[in-house]
């Protein structure tokens, strides 16, 4: 008997939600037997902290590559230059678009109108520039453990934190490329994205590649930018689009090597 495209049991298509997750968010192929169903869209989210897992992955062999043959900083250029094509700059653009559009709309509509223009302005260029330098400059103050600690916590809990916004608020558009997405997830399906947040954390700690104190400061850190969005979110726009999503996305990340780094002996004088 053919298996109900809704149907939520089975590892195959728990599998064949994580492999449609997989695709949505980055560039990576996945196998033909998958298929597609708008149904998967709309449940496949639970799983938008493990492709964090795949990405960070991604990212970290980059830099342990780059690193055997350029200094650090250069190392950790092409580590964010892998991350960047392997998610076709999916969340930077949303950050830079949520940019243009909070900072040129004074109005709701005015806003989402300018979130939905492709062309780039003025606010998304500098807020996407000053993000990325940003990342560099902080994942270079790191030492080389730490930074690969600091890629493995990071996208993971980043998009675990956008999936908050998709529990938590409403879609404001008609349609978009989002909506699929956007539909209120179960507690079920909100605690497994949360376990996988959470082990890579565990993981860390366990192996000891960060200590408390700097993953304890990063983890407040980004939760703090992902709340302080999701306001912003709420009065400016009265819910979240698919570009929110994007850009808690990015700037969680970018808080947490940020509160890593804060929590190193030589700046709180331990």
């Amino acid at each position: 008997m053919a298996e109900h495209p809704t149907s939520s049991r089975g590892v195959a298509h728990q599998l064949r939600l994580f492999f449609i997750a997989l695709q949505f968010f980055t560039r990576l192929p996945i196998p033909r037997w998958v298929g597609f169903h708008p149904d998967w869209l709309q449940r496949c989210t639970r799983y938008f902290p493990l492709v964090g897992w795949i990405v960070a992955w991604v990212t970290a062999l980059a830099y342990v590559l780059a690193a055997q043959f350029w200094p650090h900083a250069v190392a950790v250029l092409l580590s964010t230059v892998a991350g960047i094509w392997l998610t076709g700059a999916f969340h930077e653009d949303g950050f830079a678009d949520v940019c243009d559009g909070l900072g040129g709309g004074v109005t709701r509509e005015r806003a989402l109108e300018i979130m939905r223009d492709s062309r780039v302005g003025a606010y998304g260029a500098i807020g996407i520039a000053m993000l990325l330098a940003l990342k560099l400059v902080a994942l270079n103050a790191l030492l080389p453990l730490q930074v690969l600690a600091a890629l493995g916590i990071a996208h993971p809990l980043s998009r675990w934190l956008a999936t908050c916004l998709i529990r938590n608020m409403d879609y404001v558009r008609e349609e978009g490329k989002a909506k699929p997405l956007a539909q209120h997830m179960g507690g079920g399906e909100f605690l497994l994205a949360t376990v996988f947040a959470a082990l890579p954390v565990i993981g860390v700690a366990y192996w000891g590649l960060m200590s408390w104190q700097r993953i304890a400061a990063g983890l407040v850190l980004a939760a703090l930018a992902a709340a302080w969005l999701a306001r912003k979110f709420s009065r400016r726009l009265g819910g979240y689009t698919g570009d929110c999503l994007g850009a808690v996305q990015q700037l969680s990340e970018a808080a947490f090597y940020l509160g890593a780094l804060a929590a190193a002996p030589g700046f709180l004088g331990r």
